[in-house]
């Protein structure tokens, strides 16, 4: 059901994806995009259950620009490792290698293509939305999305934020949902990483919560 492939950004850069495959005909295409912690089990795990659903989904390694085949956990060094990741990376290009990944999952299916990102994803799913050409876009608590709230999005986008969260003060989404009201924003009483089940953040109901609206969504613009 997956496999990794390369794929070539519009600069020639070359970067590793994780790729999983739907049984049948896929809904459309759905690019993963990843938290601070690389293309690790969890993203893989992300990218499994929306293949399940019935969506072609990839995972880019954004990382890859600053070191190949980077993953790591969650606590400790681990998430040190992360953070300092973080401060090197370049969102301008991420931005592009996320646009490879769309027009791979496009030829690949033939048919429409998301995006969904979580933390770090959760804000490029946004600059997607405003930058690219998806169809449809979902983020899970991105913190830096009302830094770039003046931009319009170009595709339908639902984001999601947990209440406990105190990384994403309330103004912020609040200027993000003045700015687009259109946008389908939804709170969660829930912290940051709620829907990441390899965190102590984790919080099944509001993970299931979320879940149970993006999936309409996803089908519904995809379809």
């Amino acid at each position: 059901m997956d496999e990794r492939v390369k794929l070539k950004s519009a600069d020639g850069f070359e970067m590793g994806a994780y790729v999983a495959r739907p049984e049948g005909e896929p809904v459309g295409g759905l690019v993963v995009i990843q938290e601070i912690f690389g293309v690790n089990h969890h993203i893989r795990n992300v990218a499994d259950r929306f293949a399940n659903e019935g969506f072609f989904a990839v995972a880019p390694a954004l990382f890859d620009r600053i070191q190949p085949n980077f993953e790591t956990g969650y606590e400790g060094e681990e998430r040190e490792a992360a953070r300092a990741m973080m401060k090197l990376f370049d969102f301008d290009k991420g931005v592009a290698d996320i646009a490879a990944a769309i027009d791979y999952a496009a030829r690949e299916t033939g048919k429409k293509v998301g995006v969904i990102g979580y933390c770090l994803g959760g804000s490029l799913a946004w600059l997607a939305a405003t930058r690219l050409n998806p169809a449809v876009a979902v983020g899970y608590y991105g913190g830096k999305i009302a830094a770039y709230a003046a931009e319009q999005p170009k595709a339908p986008v639902m984001l999601h934020f947990g209440i406990q969260d105190k990384g994403i003060p309330p103004e912020n989404v609040a200027k993000v949902q003045e700015a687009h009201p259109e946008v389908e924003i939804y709170w969660y009483d829930a912290g940051h990483g709620f829907s990441c089940d390899a965190r102590a953040s984790y919080n099944e109901a509001a993970t299931k919560e979320a879940l149970s609206r993006t999936l309409p969504f996803l089908k519904k613009h995809l379809a």
